[in-house]
């Protein structure tokens, strides 16, 4: 397995895809249990323990074709470890982007917000044993950062500043990474950065306009060509939306011209498209349910140029 990616965009080589397989709402994670306070949907709980096994079936059947569409385009694909989420009263591997951060050859092992995430470490053992290096970020240091919260667009970083990413955070990023710059942005009271932010390819971005305006866009994207996201299809979830509808924005870049979107984003296929994309249409029954769509629930590995 070879590591090395330093943007969203550039010619997918080899990546990981996530998996439902015994997904677990945490019943005892001290920071999931402040979820219902901060929470803004009051409609329905926040769920607590083993995700229903027929959403972890149809999630994984959905997967599964992400996986051999992928294959189908010449992307070596992994899986993680399989683990008992349920007995262990983790999460799930549903999310790899969420758990580590792809830096070039080094892998960076951050402070994710729940605490219990930590166990998804070991169900991307081979992942962490490829990299030329790996850097762990301290625990217990006051230090808060989920792998989702980064943006990278080569030598520039954009870093989400949120309940997932506090400043110390990426202060201490800064310290590891003095060859990247990082430029720090706070938009919304969410979390990760993936359903604001969407890289293309160089110098074309995806903004999502409830969240960013000219006012706020950062600097890094003065010169790109802006795609401004008015709305999103809200797809439906089961009895708690982890993820708001703009998951739909979410996609996962092959190479510079070709994107796997959520097949239900019209409006967002035909504006790629008029820019001569190849669209690959997919769906992801339970995006909200699970808190993710096609760039959350991957994690590249490797791209084919350092651009």
């Amino acid at each position: 397995m070879k590591i090395n990616s330093n943007n969203e965009w550039s010619t997918l080589k080899s990546v990981v895809v996530g998996t439902a397989t015994n997904a677990n709402w945490p019943v005892n994670d001290p920071v999931f249990n402040k979820e219902s306070e901060k929470t803004l949907w009051k409609e329905t709980p926040v769920p607590k323990g083993a995700v229903p096994q027929w959403i972890v079936d149809e999630t994984n059947e959905d997967l599964e074709i992400l996986c051999q569409t992928l294959v189908g385009q010449g992307v070596e694909v992994h899986r993680p470890n399989d683990m008992d989420f349920v007995a262990q009263d983790g999460m799930y591997n549903y999310c790899p982007r969420d758990r580590l951060i792809v830096a070039g050859d080094t892998v960076i092992d951050p402070a994710m917000m729940y605490p219990c995430r930590d166990q998804e470490l070991a169900t991307l053992d081979r992942v962490v044993d490829s990299a030329k290096n790996i850097i762990t970020m301290p625990r217990n240091h006051g230090m808060t950062l989920d792998a989702a919260n980064v943006c990278r667009l080569g030598d520039t970083w954009l870093v989400l500043e949120s309940e997932s990413g506090n400043l110390p955070a990426i202060e201490w990023l800064r310290r590891q990474l003095p060859w990247i710059k990082i430029e720090t942005c706070n938009f919304y009271s969410g979390v990760h950065i993936d359903s604001t932010i969407v890289p293309l390819r160089q110098d074309l971005v995806m903004l999502n306009t409830s969240r960013v305006t000219p006012s706020n866009c950062p600097k890094v994207f003065d010169s790109w060509e802006k795609i401004w996201v008015q709305d999103c299809v809200a797809q439906s979830f089961h009895e708690y939306p982890y993820a708001s509808k703009w998951v739909g924005m979410n996609c996962l870049s092959i190479d510079d011209n070709t994107v796997i979107i959520d097949a239900a984003q019209t409006t967002i296929i035909k504006t790629l498209e008029s820019l001569k994309f190849e669209v690959i249409p997919l769906t992801l029954r339970h995006s909200r349910t699970l808190g993710g769509s096609f760039h959350c629930v991957t994690l590249d590995l490797l791209r084919e140029t350092n651009k």
